[in-house]
């Protein structure tokens, strides 16, 4: 599904990305963890296709992000940390011009939009001005535009910050569902409790540089997730569990 491999990314004459490879396969609720820094923001649009890389390939659906940009973009979502939505717009406007750009059917997006603003208790406030939206609103707003033409690669960045714990249970089950019905999630996150209950498969990067990586239980072994973070942060060991 997705394919980061070699990955390098430089800010002049920073390496801020050293030789990242990962491997996300349809199923995989895949977190990727690490200290702020570290490099998860910037390979996540590098993914997405917002930052141009200077080394390695990244591939969705054995496509390349670099040759075959709208080919890659179709088959994903992207959720920043901080949506930047267009405030000028109701909720139903933003959802719907997204919908517009992904080509779905007025009667498809209908459903969907119903479907997700119900879950997410938006339906009464799509209505009014995103500029009058709380944080967790916007995301969850970002959340629904998202979800409108169901994405087979779920990206998220730190996706639960702002999000109360009705909606980040919501979002836990939408991952799930994207799982089940054969797609993939690949989220940062500092929330290690989430990572641990969530994810079959982890990474964990620091400055740059991929430190541990594979299925969960293989990589922790018999510790907590925060535990081993703290173990590799610390001595900087390399875990490879594929």
């Amino acid at each position: 599904m997705l394919e980061i491999k070699n990955f390098s990314k430089f800010y002049g004459d920073k390496k801020v990305v050293d030789n990242l490879s990962i491997s996300v396969q349809s199923g995989d609720i895949y977190g990727f963890i690490g200290a702020n820094g570290a490099g998860k923001t910037t390979t996540i649009k590098a993914v997405v296709g917002i930052h141009d890389f200077e080394g390695g390939s990244i591939t969705v659906g054995g496509h390349s992000i670099k040759s075959h940009p709208v080919i890659c973009k179709k088959m994903m979502a992207y959720i920043p940390d901080n949506p930047d939505l267009y405030e000028h717009l109701t909720g139903f406007q933003y959802i719907n011009f997204i919908a517009d750009l992904f080509e779905v059917s007025t009667e498809i997006r209908k459903e969907r939009i119903k479907k997700y603003s119900d879950l997410f208790e938006m339906t009464e406030h799509l209505s009014g001005l995103i500029s009058s939206y709380s944080h967790g609103m916007k995301q969850r707003t970002a959340i629904i535009s998202a979800l409108v033409h169901d994405p087979k690669l779920f990206i998220l960045d730190e996706p639960f910050v702002g999000l109360d714990p009705k909606a980040t249970f919501c979002l836990k089950r939408i991952m799930h569902e994207c799982v089940s019905n054969g797609g993939a999630v690949f989220f940062s996150t500092h929330v290690l409790e989430v990572a641990e209950k969530l994810c079959n498969k982890i990474a964990i990067i620091k400055n740059g540089k991929l430190i541990a990586s594979g299925n969960i239980g293989d990589v922790k072994g018999d510790k907590s997730l925060e535990a081993f973070f703290m173990e590799v942060e610390d001595n900087e060991k390399i875990v490879d569990t594929y």
